[in-house]
């Protein structure tokens, strides 16, 4: 009340003053009142854009049940309807016709003190496929919960759109369609304009700014990885953090199998970016367990549009990463023929195709492995390319299931099965930590299997016993704590890190993470005084952030 009194706000308010316990009350009654995900994601969307701590203390306690609306698969329906439920600005959009002022743009983001960029250019939404500008839903949704789920302040987030045209001609058609309304332009005006935006982040918030790349076209997200890994601090989620929480899945796997990753035999369904990014960290996976680079390729199989991926194929072509993983055999492009003929113990599915793992495939799988491991990994829900009602069913209740999406407990022979979601934010937001906190200039590979091996040394026994290869997605925070210390470790061993090593990381780690508790309202900065004192307001000189 005296905090009113003081800020001249005593009678703009109700008499009574909530408690945080009783603000989160009334927003998780408000939460599921809402009857569909849109509505709930509208009002989650709401509240943060007009009380930033009680929605992050509000998604926080509901993980499990908020981490969809926020994020898949509802994130997916909302770049759908982008359009139709913008509001507000929550983020940069720049458009190709900037080139030439893309620092001065970044000047207008009121926040200065930037860490963190997510950036997009809609190419390739989840499974959707190209929805332009409407593809911001994702950036938003990423650095949402890199605050949820690693601590790092949403002030240090900004979410940017790289609008560049679209080959959606829905979306070219569509009055509500907020982005430049004329075709996808590429080739090298495209690059260059890339270019100079990556240039100007640097120019704006200094060489340790961490760019995330999400959702390019799988040929620009390698050439623009392999671009700039050396010259800038980035990293692409949907290559390097699927591949890690692919590969910690496996690794966890392996104890329930009983059978090591290197003498593992598996078969992709998909030859895209994720396919290739999750193939070539499980390379390195299989390195470190004894086996050659050569041994650790041949025993990765690959199947795109065209077939079965190999080196005398006559229609399909061989062209990028997908190359290395060809093998000297037939032409095939059924599914179930390949799974029999290659006979792997290992099916991951990146293909957005929903239902590509028919019946017919999964008995294939328990007829070659006692313990067939099944990834349907490919978001949103409806593209899962099978359920693991299907994946138990066809397998006799003895597969290892994992999905990209989030589905509900499922029982097979009386037994109920909690299965894990192969979800990026088991990665990102805690090697987001890590390297914002230790400063580091690049990210090299190593990064992502320690945030591989950091989840697959907590999974509990008791986790796996149900049926998940993942800890709970409650315990996200406290995995992305322990990744970004043994990223910091690996930064101060290496000689990456920018700073001096504190005498304790996870010290450092805490007290650097964002507070979902409030603040005193007039001194958000300073050291908050005795409740006697009196404040000399003609003296009083309040910070900038309060200004």
């Amino acid at each position: 009340m005296k905090e009113r009194q003081l800020l001249g706000i005593h009678g703009l308010l109700p008499a009574r003053v909530k408690t945080m316990k009783e603000q989160l009350f009334l927003c998780k009654l408000t939460v599921d009142n809402y009857t569909t995900a849109t509505g709930k994601y509208l009002y989650l969307n709401d509240l943060m854009q007009r009380n930033e701590k009680l929605f992050y203390k509000l998604l926080t306690e509901n993980i499990e049940q908020l981490l969809p609306i926020v994020y898949t698969p509802t994130v997916g329906l909302v770049c759908q309807r982008f359009g139709f439920l913008f509001r507000r600005p929550e983020g940069i959009f720049l458009n190709i016709y900037d080139k030439g002022n893309v620092q001065q743009i970044l000047k207008n983001w009121p926040e200065k003190g930037v860490k963190v960029i997510v950036v997009t250019d809609g190419e390739r939404i989840l499974g959707l496929g190209d929805l332009g500008a409407h593809g911001m839903g994702i950036p938003v949704g990423k650095l949402s919960l890199y605050t949820a789920l690693s601590g790092i302040n949403p002030k240090a987030c900004l979410p940017i759109t790289l609008d560049c045209g679209t080959n959606n001609e829905t979306l070219l058609n569509d009055p509500q369609y907020v982005g430049l309304r004329e075709k996808r332009i590429g080739g090298e005006r495209y690059e260059a304009f890339v270019d100079e935006f990556m240039e100007a982040c640097v120019e704006e918030y200094g060489p340790n700014i961490l760019i995330q790349f999400e959702d390019f076209g799988s040929h620009h997200a390698f050439k623009f990885l392999e671009k700039y890994r050396h010259k800038y601090c980035v990293f692409n989620d949907d290559l390097q953090g699927t591949a890690a929480v692919v590969l910690a899945g496996l690794m966890s796997s392996s104890r329930i199998t009983g059978k090591k990753l290197s003498e593992s035999k598996i078969l992709f369904l998909g030859a895209g970016g994720a396919a290739n990014g999750i193939a070539s960290l499980l390379v390195m996976g299989m390195i470190r367990q004894g086996v050659s680079k050569e041994e650790a390729i041949g025993k990765i199989f690959l199947i795109d549009a065209d077939g079965l991926v190999v080196n005398t194929r006559t229609k399909g072509d061989l062209i990028g990463p997908k190359k290395y993983y060809a093998k000297d055999l037939n032409e095939m492009d059924d599914l179930n023929a390949i799974v029999n003929n290659v006979k792997p113990n290992i099916l991951i599915g990146v293909s957005t195709k929903g239902g590509a793992f028919t019946p017919k495939v999964l008995k294939s799988m328990a007829a070659i492995s006692k313990r067939p491991v099944i990834f349907a990994l490919s978001n949103p829900t409806n593209n899962a390319e099978c359920t693991p009602q299907e994946a138990y069913q066809h397998t006799e209740g003895r597969c290892v299931y994992a999905s990209g999406s989030p589905f509900k407990e499922v029982e097979y022979q009386g037994k109920t099965y909690k299965t894990g979601q192969g979800n990026n934010c088991y990665i990102f937001p805690g090697v987001g930590l890590g390297v914002m906190l230790s400063q580091m200039l690049h990210i090299p590979e190593e990064v992502f299997l320690i945030a591989a091996d950091t989840i697959a040394e907590n999974i509990k026994q008791e986790h796996l016993d149900k049926g998940s290869v993942y800890p709970p997605i409650t315990d996200i925070y406290n995995m992305s704590g322990l990744i970004a210390e043994a990223i910091m470790k690996y930064a101060f061993e290496k000689n990456l890190a920018g700073i001096n090593r504190p005498e304790s990381i996870p010290d450092f780690i805490e007290k650097h993470q964002y507070s979902t508790s409030y603040e005193d309202a007039l001194r958000p900065t300073w050291e908050i005084p005795p409740l006697d004192t009196k404040y000399d307001m003609e003296k009083w000189d309040p910070p900038k952030s309060f200004c």
